[in-house]
């Protein structure tokens, strides 16, 4: 993104991370990532929306040095998350002048996480106002969209929403704003499966609260800008639906073969229904496209054999993950194959006491599958496919 305006005196001043592999040390980055700060300069007074991981401070500098300011008065922090904050304390050294303006719970954690002194800040509320002169800044309180002290900015003279990680996308890109809609939806779907899924409720909440503001542009925090907002809020509003597809997920790892053979003889039969079947393999898994492929899912069927009598450490893993997102699925069941015994299906279950779901009969053989075991799976099969009709799920 480098130096770019967005608008008279409105510039984009945050960096662009070609190569990062990781975000959060957890989540893969395909697309790479950028780190969006925003420079409004007023008649009277200049702001700066969100600064960079501090890892990127010299190129965040470079871009500030373009335009030709001698000074920040107010340093807005729309989130306390270091790649968002991190820079700020090195923005109070070189502009001392300069106010860190927040919300409350926004600034107790500023001053946990970079040690802020308290006379450093303004604190705001929701729908206060700020002036520039000539450009008044509108602070929303939009808490959980990622963490509960989150706010946006909005730019009312020329209705830019400055929204943080709420529409954010981990995509990299030398332009400014979004020229490839279905490339970069992609890329904030995978966003929001990752960072968003989890707190539907409250964005859904938030998504209707900027949706009442007149915009002409959202300037997230992570990827390009929208010159076209309704079209990633009405992405937003299918993806925080009760809405699922006839789909089904199999996170899976298996070690001598029976537990594939069961995940393969399930993808033919599940296909053959008319579901779209989407296995993963545990063991060498995007989670990035497997959180992506949760917001649709109606059904998953965790896959694994036994390890010493419990679920094999890749499948704790997968399950354990799917439980934090929290996903929209309606129907859950484990299936796999054991040497002795064990209880691989009490722990896997006693694991997703997050996810309002239904959960299906497991099938856990053993050994090899057998005619008996492969007639459990055409039972589990029709008893998916059965839930589906009824839900009215096609």
């Amino acid at each position: 993104m480098a130096f770019s305006k967005l608008k008279d005196d409105v510039f984009a001043v945050g960096v662009v991370i070609w190569d990062k592999e990781y975000f959060d040390e957890l989540i893969p980055l395909p697309e790479g990532t950028s780190y969006n700060s925003y420079l409004v300069i007023g008649s009277e007074k200049v702001a700066l929306i969100d600064s960079v991981d501090p890892e990127k401070k010299e190129l965040f500098y470079a871009n500030l040095a373009k335009s030709d300011i001698s000074k920040i008065d107010y340093i807005i922090s729309n989130h306390a998350e270091q790649d968002h904050s991190g820079s700020i304390p090195a923005l109070l050294d070189t502009y001392p002048q300069a106010k860190v303006v927040t919300n409350q719970k926004c600034k107790d954690f500023l001053k946990d996480l970079l040690e802020i002194d308290d006379a450093k800040f303004l604190t705001i509320g929701d729908k206060d106002t700020l002036s520039l002169g000539n450009k008044t800044l509108e602070f929303h309180l939009t808490p959980w969209v990622h963490w509960p002290e989150t706010m946006v900015t909005y730019l009312k003279e020329d209705k830019i929403l400055f929204s943080c990680d709420f529409f954010g996308s981990h995509y990299a890109s030398s332009e400014l704003f979004v020229s490839d809609e279905p490339k970069v939806f992609s890329g904030a779907k995978r966003y929001f499966s990752e960072i968003m899924m989890p707190f539907r409720p409250q964005v859904k909440k938030n998504v209707e609260r900027v949706e009442t503001l007149d915009l002409k542009m959202i300037a997230p925090s992570h990827g390009q800008v929208y010159k076209n907002p309704k079209a990633i809020i009405e992405a937003y509003k299918e993806w925080i639906s009760d809405n699922v597809k006839k789909e089904v997920l199999i996170p899976y790892v298996s070690m001598h073969g029976s537990t594939l053979k069961m995940v393969n003889y399930l993808v033919d039969l599940l296909t053959e229904k008319g579901f779209i079947v989407k296995p993963f393999n545990l063991s060498t898994i995007d989670i990035g496209n497997y959180a992506i492929s949760l917001i649709d899912a109606s059904t998953i069927i965790v896959a694994s054999p036994t390890v010493l009598a419990g679920p094999h450490p890749l499948a704790v893993y997968g399950t354990f993950l799917t439980n934090l997102l929290r996903p929209k699925t309606k129907f859950l069941t484990v299936v796999g194959s054991f040497g002795w015994g064990g209880k691989m299906i009490e722990t896997l279950k006693d694991m997703v006491s997050n996810l309002k779901v239904e959960l299906i009969e497991p099938v856990l053989i053993k050994g090899v599958p057998k005619k008996s075991d492969y007639q459990l799976l055409d039972k589990l099969v029709l008893d998916l496919d059965k839930k589906h009709q009824e839900l009215g799920i096609r």
